[in-house]
């Protein structure tokens, strides 16, 4: 029985049209899983394998190098503090410090509501606005310990949904177009190759009349 759902499952198979190779689309369908669930699942990494045509031990191993991806269920909200030197010098610390305190969790630990998941990152290229922190991929900041709390009571009470979706929702809008088929690509090239073939012909034959050099 396929985990996706039926649209997810639709989607994941017009991801996969649009790859000259099926294995391309690996990455885009465990962002789509990941969408369907917060986390990426074994049942979902199974189908993932089937549709791209690998083993589900590469989907793992593909997922699991990448932090975007979690191979381990995470909450709703997954908050990242950066502490890189910009960050760390505007007080991260002491920020991530306080978000652990104030949730109860240690980094990489989840609420027992399942509402955060605490991470601390080297760097997420908001030095702006330092410190930087990420709720889903979403930025915020600069923040500091009230900050925090004030962010916290937003996201739990529902105030930033339409700002921040639930944890895997990579992209709010879906993808439409990919690249050429091998075939398109095939016929085009032997469309520009004879293209040139002619304008070649016609370089070295002089005009249409057919006449050539003596």
């Amino acid at each position: 029985m396929p985990h996706l759902s039926c649209d997810n499952r639709a989607k994941a198979e017009a991801i996969v049209a649009c790859y000259p190779q099926r294995r391309s689309a690996l990455i885009p369908l465990c962002h789509l899983a990941q969408a369907q669930d917060g986390w990426l699942t074994p049942a979902a990494m199974e189908e993932i394998a089937e549709l791209v045509g690998c083993t589900p031990a590469e989907v793992r191993g593909t997922a699991s190098f990448y932090d975007m991806l979690h191979t381990e269920p995470v909450g709703r909200h997954v908050v990242t503090v950066c502490t890189n030197i910009a960050c760390m010098l505007a007080g991260a610390y002491e920020v991530l410090d306080h978000a652990a305190a104030a949730l109860g969790i240690s980094v990489g630990e989840t609420t027992a509501d399942g509402e955060f998941t605490l991470e601390e990152a080297e760097c997420l290229a908001g030095c702006d606005n330092a410190p930087c922190v990420q709720v889903n991929h979403r930025f915020f900041g600069p923040l500091d310990p009230d900050g925090f709390d004030a962010l916290a009571e937003d996201l739990r009470s529902g105030r930033l949904a339409d700002k921040v979706p639930a944890h895997g929702i990579l992209s709010r809008v879906d993808r439409s177009v990919g690249l050429p088929g091998k075939a398109a690509r095939s016929g085009t090239g032997a469309r520009a190759a004879g293209s040139a073939a002619g304008q070649g012909s016609g370089s070295a034959a002089g005009p249409e009349t057919g006449a050539g050099p003596e």
